[in-house]
């Protein structure tokens, strides 16, 4: 499995944040927190990042995820009821823009973490 033990890290880690602070918050007030236990725990991180996105190799528009760990897994964080397709979709659209293989969408929504890896194969 792709990236296993840094996914495994990351959603240890994305489970401390909301252990930690709770549910109910804003997506950003997770983004910020997970970025302080990412540096707790050592893993390097890179917070909005730009991409840009091209068509027939005009530069249409940019990208900028949330988080990039390692340069190896792109991190959607979310605050909605449910990971639905269209999050998925996005989050594959975002691998194919990096280059990248391994995407992590991660919804503190609830008490419990919701979290789902995907992957796109080069």
């Amino acid at each position: 499995m792709l990236e296993k033990e840094l996914v495994y890290r990351i959603t240890g880690s994305a489970m401390t944040v909301l252990n930690e602070i709770g549910h109910g918050l804003r997506e950003k007030s997770y983004e910020r927190a997970l970025c302080v236990e990412l540096n707790f725990q050592k893993i390097k991180f890179t917070e909005q990042a730009v991409y840009s996105v091209y068509y027939k190799n005009v530069k249409v528009d940019e990208f900028i995820p949330d988080l990039v760990i390692e340069n190896k897994v792109i991190v959607d964080l979310k605050t909605v009821e449910n990971i639905t397709d269209e999050h998925r979709g996005q989050i594959l659209n975002y691998l194919k823009i990096t280059g990248l293989e391994v995407g992590l969408l991660l919804n503190f929504k609830h008490p419990k973490l919701e979290w789902e890896r995907l992957v796109l194969s080069n």
